[in-house]
């Protein structure tokens, strides 16, 4: 997943923009894989990864840089949409959200993330940050 987006003279996936990457945190390989990838992206450059548990704990000074970002990258792992609950529950829009499960990734319990479902979910996060 290096030079993010294959464009080396252009800003990556955030085009100019303030993107803050969430990532689901649970114990399946989709949280993995929603971990790994939001990790690999911030390498490249395409946002920055933040603290969810902190929005989760309602630490002011959090959910205000959620607010104040362009954009938030909401990953979760399977549809208990944990992270995006988070979100919704401080009252915060603007994000967009990737579910690794609508991917075609089985969460399972206990196995790890493969590279492959890790690649799989960063396309698919960059796709979602150009469509917004």
């Amino acid at each position: 997943m290096s030079d993010c987006c294959n464009r080396k003279d252009e800003t990556c996936c955030g085009e100019g923009r303030t993107v803050l990457l969430y990532a689901c945190s649970g114990g399946a390989n989709v949280a993995e894989a929603a971990d790994r990838a939001a990790r690999a992206l911030m390498a490249d450059g395409c946002g920055t990864m933040f603290c969810l548990a902190g929005l989760g704990a309602g630490i002011d000074g959090m959910i205000q840089t959620a607010r104040d970002a362009d954009l938030n990258v909401v990953i979760d792992g399977c549809g208990m949409d944990c992270a995006r609950k988070v979100f919704d529950g401080r009252g915060l829009t603007n994000y967009v959200q990737v579910k690794v499960t609508d991917l075609g990734i089985e969460k399972v319990k206990g196995v790890r993330a493969t590279d492959e479902q890790v690649e799989v979910v960063a396309v698919r996060v960059k796709e979602a940050m150009a469509e917004s």
